[in-house]
């Protein structure tokens, strides 16, 4: 469209190029210890082989000693699934990461043990963004951003001990007794819910 010719020879040499860049990259050596971790898996649609297919990419994003965030890798898969975390865990592990202290994560199944496998000590923290808009799913469209505010009390409480309170108070609500689902929920996720209140 902008009138310049290329050939075949010339795009060729160039996306070698660049995988050669992209593999280097997803294998370089890795720092011993990150502080804070996040994993997460977006939904692509990937074009390939002529069709396109829904797949999960898998995402390792850290925050350093130093306080500077990092992408450690991405990883692409057809579904998430704490089986193939533990593929990533194993990855970071030969790589050089050898601890790190809080591993946030969405509410997948299966995936905190995964973490725990590969790094006994870690502490795993769920994603209190994800447990929020899990929660609005049970919620009716209208009531979304009045039970949002309702949640809010619990996450922002300044102790486990709050926290705890402000969650019985959201189950004996009106919004409780309506979306009980919510209730059971963060009862459930609980025990990865409250890490970050010692902080």
């Amino acid at each position: 469209s902008y009138g310049t010719q290329v050939s075949p020879d010339f795009i060729s040499a160039v996306t070698e190029e660049v995988m050669a860049e992209a593999l280097a990259w997803q294998s370089r050596p890795l720092e011993a210890m990150y502080p804070v971790e996040f994993f997460d898996a977006l939904r692509v649609k990937i074009r390939a082989d002529g069709g396109v297919s829904n797949k999960a990419v898998y995402l390792a994003l850290c925050i350093q000693a130093d306080g500077q965030r990092d992408v450690l890798g991405l990883w692409i898969e057809q579904t998430e699934g704490a089986k193939f975390w533990m593929k990533v865990f194993n990855d970071l592990k030969t790589r050089g990461c050898q601890d790190i202290l809080i591993a946030v994560v969405d509410g997948l199944k299966g995936l905190a043990d995964a973490i725990n496998t590969v790094y006994p000590k870690t502490t795993v923290q769920t994603c209190i963004v994800h447990l929020i808009r899990n929660s609005l799913d049970y919620a009716g469209w209208k009531d979304r951003k009045l039970v949002a505010q309702a949640l809010r009390p619990i996450y922002t409480a300044v102790s486990e001990e709050a926290a705890c309170e402000a969650l019985e108070a959201f189950a004996q609500s009106p919004w409780g007794v309506k979306y009980p689902s919510i209730v059971l929920a963060w009862r459930r996720a609980w025990e990865h819910v409250t890490p970050f209140f010692v902080f």
